[in-house]
């Protein structure tokens, strides 16, 4: 009696493990392949907090990112389902035994200021992924330990095809959202976001201090400015970058920040303020964008120009990699300057283009994806281009799920229809057989 009740208990904890460990890792791996490139910056972040930045290739953290969703993904579908045990269980605790550690490291060090593990729809402190981690340890180890106890819901015959169709899955969200934008943008510059208004300021709250840093090179020698004491034209831009002077209340968006280039003016307030439209093309690294549609680009520079929108180009690189993009491209819009995080946060393309009308984001678009001619056909006000772009989240949750779900549904279907309804007349069979041979 005592042991039946033991495994009871034993099957109901293990089960209670298996689906908490198979909701976090569908939910982690999901939302890695909705935005790979936030997934690809995190890992780069890692490597150069490790100092092991210079050691891969550029393209291999993308290629990881893109795996370690899959695998995840994958792995919480299993063990939700209950199906490859004995691969899910290993994997989930190898996981766990990894990632437990290395945020515990990262809790005492913080070398980066959050792990990544759901990018950003959750982000979540390094002592309070500490904490997950260690209720997720205790739930792969239990999984592990009593695997045989987790309740199959699909048979050994179909576990394959339910296998194979969620890498399949996963992997095509992955490519098509790296190909164009993510389908879920979980980040502050979402479209319809108000920039000016996600940057007050609450009344009376104290507010964080931030500094724009310029690190500037003449005669060799290279030297930190900030805007009070910015110096002449003389000195070579290097780089820049956003520095907390001092914590306070922080606005959802507090580092929007841009520097024309040829004036050195800070042009924010003019760009959010402005009641026309307004093109701004971001390449956060111009020398690494891709300039395959750069004549569509030009075009619509021109579009701007001819109806009297603003159009610039943002970047954080340096004067010269700027001049070498406009003797390949012929480009004559303005560039502007502002913080790589930050232009890598607004848009997951390289270049990509945003527009605008008094601080509010009314549209994205990829490379990939940049309106053309047979679209600019008139002013903006008179087309659909130039009204907000209406995204709904949940609408595009539902989609994706019924994508994943549909399929899926019909292979549990022809698993309940078919292969056990086969077994149980096989089952049936035998044991009339059984009871022919004992009579």
């Amino acid at each position: 009696m005592e042991t039946e009740k033991k495994h009871i208990i034993e099957k109901v904890w293990v089960n209670a493990c298996r689906f908490l460990l198979g909701i976090v890792f569908i939910f982690s791996g999901f939302v890695k392949a909705v935005d790979p490139l936030g997934s690809f910056y995190k890992i780069q972040d890692y490597l150069t907090a490790f100092g092991m930045a210079s050691w891969f290739p550029s393209y291999l953290p993308l290629f990881f990112g893109i795996v370690l969703a899959a695998v995840e993904f994958s792995v919480g579908i299993f063990l939700f389902w209950g199906i490859r045990k004995n691969v899910a269980s290993i994997l989930a605790l190898l996981f766990m035994a990894v990632m437990t550690p290395l945020t515990l490291y990262l809790a005492l060090t913080n070398p980066v200021s959050d792990c990544g593990c759901f990018g950003d729809a959750w982000i979540l402190t390094n002592w309070q992924t500490f904490g997950k981690n260690i209720v997720l340890l205790i739930a792969a180890i239990s999984v592990f330990k009593w695997k045989a106890w987790m309740v199959r819901f699909i048979t050994a015959k179909m576990e394959w095809m339910v296998s194979m169709y969620t890498l399949l899955f996963v992997f095509a969200l992955a490519f098509y959202c790296l190909g164009d934008l993510p389908i879920l943008d979980f980040r502050p510059y979402k479209i319809g976001t108000d920039i000016k208004a996600h940057m007050e300021i609450p009344e009376g709250a104290k507010p964080s201090v931030f500094e724009s840093r310029f690190i500037l090179e003449k005669g060799g020698k290279r030297q930190e400015f900030t805007l009070e004491n910015y110096p002449d034209t003389t000195w070579k831009f290097i780089e820049t970058r956003t520095i907390l002077k001092e914590k306070g209340y922080e606005p959802p968006i507090h580092d929007f920040s841009i520097m024309n280039l040829e004036t050195g003016e800070d042009i924010t307030d003019q760009v959010l303020s402005d009641q026309e439209y307004t093109f701004l093309l971001i390449a956060h690294r111009i020398e690494q964008a891709d300039d395959s549609n750069i004549d569509l680009i030009n075009e619509i520079y021109d579009y701007s120009v001819e109806h009297g929108y603003a159009f610039y180009a943002i970047t954080s690189s340096r004067e010269e990699e700027i001049e070498l993009w406009r003797d390949k491209t012929g480009a004559e819009y303005p560039v502007c300057q502002m913080d790589d995080i930050t232009l890598k946060t607004i848009i997951r393309s390289n270049p990509g283009l945003l527009l605008l009308k008094d601080g509010v984001i009314l549209n994205k678009w990829s490379d990939n994806r940049l309106p053309d001619e047979y679209v600019l056909t008139d002013s903006l006000d008179k087309l659909e281009l130039g009204q907000l772009k209406q995204e709904n989240d949940w609408q595009t949750i539902g989609y994706v799920l019924l994508w994943f779900i549909i399929p899926l549904l019909m292979i549990i279907g022809v698993d309940i229809l078919v292969i056990k309804r086969r077994e149980k007349k096989r089952q049936a069979a035998a044991n009339q057989k059984s009871q022919t041979v004992k009579s």
